[in-house]
């Protein structure tokens, strides 16, 4: 009976402790994957709108156009440069964190960079000749609208991290999930209920729903504040 009863609560406990190992690995690795699509994305995205040169439609065309970029594609590509035979095998990053969050960053870079490129559009039409005649050049313009259109970065940053937080298919390549290292919410939910073990499964969907629900009611939230201050600016 006792021997039943510590072995009953030593599993409870490890199953407790996955639990919160895998909802902190998730969170930790798409806020870093989400920090670093912004540094990204943000001043790309007010350069496409401020600058005019050569292939600047085309380039904003891709952008848009790898919103609908095939995570399994990505995992792919990024699996074959980080495997040892690949050009960055020397950095040694596959079946890591690290490299976890180079795959979700790329994902979350069109989005982003989209988002950032529109909002800064709108801003740059009404502003720019403002900003230029105050004596600005281009690249100085770039802070004052992303000031300017602060609201909306928002948006496009919780937009980013709402497609790292449920990323699996290019995670679950480059990452192996591996349990303790790299098992995050989204391939621990696929392989329990591949498994039969729908309990972990359950708690870890419900996790992800609530942080997709909060996103969702923050970005609209955001929209609706960004959509006032600009009607009270007109």
């Amino acid at each position: 009976m006792s021997t039943c009863s510590n072995s009953s609560l030593h599993s409870g406990g490890g199953a407790l402790g996955d639990f919160f190992g895998i909802v902190g690995l998730s969170i930790g690795v798409s806020l870093t994957a989400t920090a670093l699509a912004a540094a990204i994305s943000l001043p790309l995205g007010a350069a496409l709108a401020i600058f005019s040169f050569r292939g600047r439609r085309l380039l904003v065309v891709l952008v848009n156009a790898f919103f609908g970029l095939p995570p399994v594609v990505v995992g792919l590509i990024l699996y074959l440069a980080l495997s040892r035979s690949g050009p960055l095998g020397f950095l040694q990053l596959l079946f890591t964190p690290a490299a976890m969050v180079i795959a979700q960053a790329i994902l979350a870079i069109p989005i982003m960079t989209a988002l950032v490129h529109r909002s800064s559009e709108r801003a740059w039409a009404r502003y720019g000749d403002e900003l230029i005649c105050d004596g600005a050049s281009r690249m100085q313009a770039i802070p004052p609208i992303l000031r300017i259109i602060r609201a909306e970065l928002l948006t496009a940053v919780m937009a980013g991290f709402g497609r790292t937080i449920s990323e699996v298919g290019a995670v679950i390549l480059v990452g192996g999930n591996i349990r303790g290292l790299t098992r995050t919410m989204t391939t621990a939910i696929a392989l329990q209920t591949s498994q039969g073990e729908l309990s972990l499964a359950l708690a870890l969907g419900a996790v992800l729903v609530g942080i997709s629900i909060s996103i969702s009611a923050t970005v609209f939230a955001l929209a609706g504040r960004a959509r006032t201050a600009g009607s009270d600016e007109a």
